[in-house]
């Protein structure tokens, strides 16, 4: 398995920016696939944005547009830059690393809260 530590999180204002980032212990491999997913309290977790290996990229439809995920293979980190935030998106941000069924990876999580 590969450990996934999450950064960039807190408080941030209506309207404001944040760039989550997800640092891996290891190797990036072009046949992993990584996204963000985010579980508010209260509510179940759901996908914010995926990448593939190959850099495809794929948002839930409430993010496109606000959200961008990248890849930087050579810093075994994926980044998630986040514009435009609502209250809405207040929730722990999680960390995903997936190959089939083979390995699938979380980290714990950063907090960001969006305040009015």
């Amino acid at each position: 398995q590969v450990q996934l530590v999450e950064s960039g999180g807190g408080l941030v204002q209506t309207g404001g920016s944040l760039r989550l980032s997800c640092a891996a212990s290891r190797n990036i491999y072009r046949l992993y696939d990584m996204g963000w997913y985010r579980q508010a309290p209260g509510k179940q977790r759901e996908l914010v944005a995926t990448i593939t290996g190959g850099g495809r990229t794929n948002y839930a439809d409430s993010m496109k547009g606000r959200f961008t995920i990248s890849r930087d293979s050579t810093k075994n980190t994926i980044y998630l830059q986040m514009n435009s935030l609502k209250p809405e998106d207040t929730a722990v941000y999680l960390c995903n690393l997936k190959f089939r069924d083979v390995m699938d990876s979380w980290g714990k999580g950063t907090l960001v809260t969006v305040s009015s």
